[in-house]
């Protein structure tokens, strides 16, 4: 057979259209975009670091930056990184669709210097296989796509990961093995998440009560707890919400909200994956 003939045609423009976005979401040094793609011919100038993933059918494309180009079949996990500075020519075959995380520079070099690593060199990459990259992507797709979404603090421990995977992908330099934080600083923490059940909790605005930077908040609450700080979190709104259930007689929607949840809805489906039984249930044992 012979070789795919692909011809550049400028005026065939790729039309895309957003299908959810996270920049209303309050997400700090970095926004996603799930995206639909027509067919066609498109180049774009980066003022951000770009992460893409392939989310849609198989498709055939082209792409060419920093002098590199590729011709292959793009497959859903598929990723492509772009750094900030750099001009991309994307061409493809048939509709398509992506999800694309834009990454603030200055949050890159925070979150190296953060894990131990003077400097680092983002660099093109128009096809990379990374398991764990791309887990943490799907993770994020599914937190833009959730009618119930975890929240802020989750989203940006997704962010924090995904950054620290590129990173890692792009130095050779091993980061420095964290620690666990020290008692006074870890009942700091748990004392404002108990006092602030309600609103929504940030990874840096946790990581700033620990007088710790984000990524060694993380890691140190992490090693200190033995979960993710967005579980605990989590597991924290379900024990005042049972709390709540049994000592009150507040509407469940005003038990929910006082716990942090979004609605009623959001309660419940955290209740059932935590015991297994709904808020209803739970009054009715205690009244």
């Amino acid at each position: 057979m012979g070789e795919r003939l692909w011809i550049c045609r400028p005026d065939q423009q790729i039309r895309f259209r957003v299908r959810q976005s996270s920049s209303d979401r309050g997400w700090r040094g970095f926004e996603a975009f799930h995206y639909d793609a027509s067919d066609g011919y498109s180049e774009t100038f980066f003022t951000e670091h770009s992460i893409s993933m392939h989310v849609g059918q198989p498709v055939l494309v082209r792409s060419e930056c920093d002098g590199v180009e590729l011709h292959r079949l793009q497959v859903p996990g598929d990723i492509k990184v772009v750094p900030a500075g750099f001009s991309r020519v994307w061409e493809i075959a048939a509709p398509t669709n992506k999800l694309v995380v834009d990454i603030a520079p200055w949050f890159v070099h925070a979150t190296a210097e953060e894990m131990g690593i003077n400097a680092v060199t983002v660099v093109p990459q128009l096809h990379l296989t990374d398991k764990r990259m791309e887990h943490i992507c799907w993770a994020l797709l599914q937190e833009l796509e959730s009618p119930d979404p975890l929240g802020r603090l989750y989203a940006e421990s997704l962010g924090l990961a995904l950054v620290a995977q590129l990173i890692r992908s792009s130095t050779p330099t091993a980061p420095r093995r964290a620690c666990g934080l020290p008692k006074r600083r870890l009942q700091r923490v748990v004392d404002y998440v108990h006092e602030h059940l309600s609103e929504q909790l940030s990874l840096h605005e946790l990581a700033n009560i620990a007088d710790l930077s984000p990524s060694h908040f993380k890691a140190q609450f992490r090693q200190s707890t033995g979960m993710p700080v967005h579980q605990y979190v989590i597991a924290a709104r379900v024990r005042e919400a049972l709390d709540l259930l049994v000592r009150t007689s507040l509407p469940v929607l005003e038990v929910a909200l006082r716990a942090g949840f979004a609605n009623q809805s959001h309660l419940s489906r955290h209740l059932r994956r935590s015991y297994g039984i709904a808020p209803a249930a739970i009054r009715r044992e205690a009244h």
